[in-house]
């Protein structure tokens, strides 16, 4: 079967509609929360809070009138959701029993076999006391403290508890803030959702969630992928006869874009809307609650699969890092850079900070891209907007927008938010 051709902007487009930032938020409070992460199969966790953390920010730009306590109330009050991995993320519990099946090869990986082994009575000692005192953290531990720093945990106790939870004994019963509080899986798992899928199972799961997730996979990322979820090592051979597998069978579609070399996967059912957005139209269950990117801009969060992982370069021909982690005499932009949607391209970058002492909202920095529409009256009155919005999610009580340059455009925002505060 021929690749379906598309243009770069049916490209951006699906990919945004996909995750559900274009054309607009379609989801509403707690329920579409949950709703939100379903469609968007994961939301990747980080516990950095500047001014929001990263998978707050994520759900405040789908979901309309998110707060941050509905991500763990739909989760660990109504167990809709659990979170796993190294690559941290927030997943569908309906996908615990295909990442059973990660977790059962991850346990019998000889180096994590080796501590267990090597550390029996550590093991045991922790088993005895989530027995005894239920749901427990790092914090209720007194350990042995380990000689150097690690991102697990500091004693020889959390190290335990992290790779029961990775191996799938341990679920997240909750979190206190960031921190991580366990208890067995089979005292939080659903019932219908504890068990181990077949290999084969867990293997069509994966590649189905992975095209899903990123709208557009990249063929040639196929193999790490699988060989990473399932612990294997596909052959290049054994991975052209999966994918071809997949195509014969309507579950993936081929997919090239204008100017491009790389091939993509679409899931088969997806097919459709790349259809209706190769002729203009908005595909159906994609009609915004409110208003759209043109008449609202959206704030993305570092971690948000759109544009982090060079997405954002290659779809957008936007150049973004995250240098929350670069040394400041390095960053080109600054701490906590956020890209900014408008319409279907990313136009801006913002640098907010939450001053917690007087509640505002600061402006830090703001970059536009050279073409972006800084003169533009519909755009300063879209980012006047959507500063408002994120505003009102941050509990700012005033924002300070006096980095904004040009200079008019500054001043057409402060005008604009004024407006709707007097409303």
């Amino acid at each position: 079967m021929e690749p379906i051709n598309i243009s770069k902007q049916t490209a951006r487009r699906f990919v945004l509609g996909r995750q559900g930032l274009w054309p607009g938020r379609r989801w509403r409070g707690k329920k579409g929360t949950a709703d939100a992460i379903n469609a968007c199969e994961a939301v990747q966790l980080d516990p950095l809070n500047v001014i929001a953390r990263s998978q707050d920010i994520t759900l405040h730009s789908r979901v309309l009138d998110y707060k941050p306590d509905y991500l763990y109330d739909v989760a660990y009050k109504q167990r809709k959701f659990f979170d796993y991995g190294g690559w941290l993320a927030m997943y569908p519990m309906s996908d615990l029993p295909y990442w059973r099946v990660h977790m059962n090869k991850r346990s019998r990986d000889k180096r994590i076999e080796g501590f267990v082994l090597n550390h029996k009575k550590l093991f045991n000692d922790v088993r005895a006391e989530l027995r005894k005192r239920g749901p427990l953290g790092n914090r209720d531990f007194e350990g042995n403290r380990i000689g150097l720093w690690n991102y697990r945990g500091r004693k020889d106790t959390a190290l335990a508890m992290f790779d029961m939870w990775l191996s799938g004994e341990l679920m997240m019963h909750h979190r206190d803030g960031f921190s991580r509080v366990y208890d067995f899986r089979e005292n939080i798992a659903p019932k219908e959702f504890d068990f181990v899928a077949s290999e084969k199972e867990a293997e069509t799961f994966f590649a189905r969630k992975a095209v899903s997730f990123y709208g557009l996979k990249r063929e040639s990322t196929m193999r790490g992928e699988l060989n990473y979820h399932l612990y294997r090592d596909y052959s290049k051979t054994e991975m052209t006869k999966t994918l071809e597998g997949w195509k014969e069978s309507g579950m993936a579609r081929q997919v090239q874009i204008e100017g491009g070399r790389d091939t993509y996967l679409v899931l088969g059912e997806d097919v459709a809307a790349l259809e209706s957005l190769e002729k203009g139209r908005v595909p159906k269950g994609w009609n915004p609650k409110e208003t759209t990117t043109l008449e609202e801009v959206a704030f993305l969060a570092p971690l948000d699969i759109v544009s982090a992982r060079g997405r954002a370069k290659k779809l957008f021909d936007f150049e973004y890092t995250w240098e929350v982690y670069t040394p400041a005499h390095k960053r080109r932009w600054g701490y906590y850079v956020l890209p900014i949607l408008y319409g279907d391209d990313l136009v801006a970058r913002l640098d907010p900070k939450l001053d917690r002492a007087t509640m505002t909202l600061e402006v830090r920095g703001f970059w536009h891209e050279d073409d972006a529409p800084v003169k533009d009256a519909d755009f300063a009155n879209a980012l006047a907007k959507g500063l408002m919005r994120f505003a009102k999610f941050v509990e700012a009580k005033q924002v300070d927008v006096s980095a904004i340059k040009p200079v008019g455009l500054r001043s057409h925002v402060k005008k604009m938010m004024r407006e709707i505060s007097d409303q």
